[in-house]
């Protein structure tokens, strides 16, 4: 999928909700938007948001891609 925000697509395919999802976080992640989004939420609300994200990130995640692709510590290596 090219990064066209207007193209992103949920609940058609798995491959289409993958790639929606992946611009999604992409466009979540821009300074600008970022900061005016968490300055909106209310301490419950990032609670839960940060809580979700860490769920998903044990499940699917291991210790070394958390560090190395999350923290971009290229260094920081667990035994598995």
């Amino acid at each position: 999928m090219n990064q066209d925000p207007h193209k992103m697509c949920f609940g058609l395919s798995e491959e289409l909700d993958r790639q929606s999802l992946a611009l999604f976080l992409q466009l979540c992640g821009r300074r600008e938007f970022a900061e005016l989004f968490a300055g909106r939420l209310a301490s419950e609300e990032i609670l839960r948001i940060v809580d979700t994200f860490f769920d998903l990130f044990k499940q699917h995640l291991s210790k070394n891609e958390y560090h190395q692709l999350f923290l971009l510590d290229p260094h920081h290596h667990h035994e598995e």
